[in-house]
């Protein structure tokens, strides 16, 4: 009961709140007017448009750099281990530390990516990669994919463990080359894995706050804005707390419907696989 007790307090109690305060700005009641103006704000439909192209870019990087380090990986190739460890490390390190590594490597004058790019002979093309509206969002979504890339693999390496090596063996023998066996036999099989990791991504995605606070505050010019970010915003730095409250409504409803979707797929996969 009292883990219950302080779930109620701590996360249910101002969910509910963000709920009351969607209809109230201050503790006026004014009616659906926040979620009007919510779907007649140009910045929300700006920030929709980052979020859904954040959560693509969540879903494909890290889920097929995953999958391809896992396949890469799972053989028996030397020091598998020690690179198993080199890539999983990213996802222990807090949001915020990862953030200002990246910071580091996106600086303009001596940052890692500038530097490589001025000594490889194509110093016309570096940037202030964090500060051009044009390449800020994809910038943190490099960010974020290096990050979670090691949680998609060590998933996937899972996945492989259960696939039979009697299946394996008999494509080799039937003449199957090495990309028709990872086609055909290895990632229909990973099916289950693939769902966890997508359905984790967006998850994480959609809540995904602390590394763009980070490193672009959703700027510049709003060009990194993504839900939450918008949310934040809208709440805590322009006081408009009805208004950030319906965003987060909406937030908190997509991410539902994503999280009842995912629940089915694996209410049917446990049929499939039972």
């Amino acid at each position: 009961m009292i883990p219950m007790g302080l779930y109620t307090v701590i996360v249910i109690g101002p969910l509910l709140y963000s709920f009351y305060y969607g209809f109230s700005p201050i503790y006026d009641f004014v009616g659906l007017y926040n979620f009007l103006k919510v779907f007649r704000d140009p910045l929300f439909a700006n920030a929709i448009k980052n979020t859904l192209i954040w959560t693509l870019s969540a879903i494909l990087l890290p889920t097929l750099l995953g999958l391809f380090l896992a396949l890469m990986l799972d053989t028996n190739i030397k020091g598998s281990n020690f690179y198993k460890s080199i890539f999983y490390l990213p996802i222990c390190l807090a949001p915020i530390v990862v953030g200002q590594i990246w910071i580091w490597i996106y600086q303009p004058d001596w940052g890692l990516l500038n530097t490589l790019l001025s000594g490889f002979g194509f110093e016309e093309y570096s940037l202030a990669w964090l500060a051009n509206p044009k390449t800020s969002l994809f910038a943190v979504i490099i960010a974020w994919s290096w990050q979670q890339t090691g949680l998609a693999m060590v998933i996937f390496l899972s996945g492989l463990t259960t696939i039979p090596n009697n299946l394996l063996e008999a494509a080799e023998i039937d003449g199957a080359a090495k990309y028709q066996k990872i086609f055909k036999i290895v990632i229909p099989l990973l099916k289950p894995s693939t769902i966890v990791v997508v359905a984790l991504s967006v998850i994480n995605s959609l809540k995904g706050f602390d590394i763009v606070y980070i490193m672009t505050g959703g700027g510049p010019f709003h060009s990194s804005d993504t839900l939450a970010i918008f949310m934040y915003n809208e709440s805590f730095k322009k006081y408009l707390m009805g208004y950030g409250s319906a965003i987060s409504v909406v937030l908190f409803l997509i991410t539902l419907v994503i999280i009842i979707f995912y629940f089915r797929q694996i209410k049917t996969l446990d049929k499939l696989y039972a």
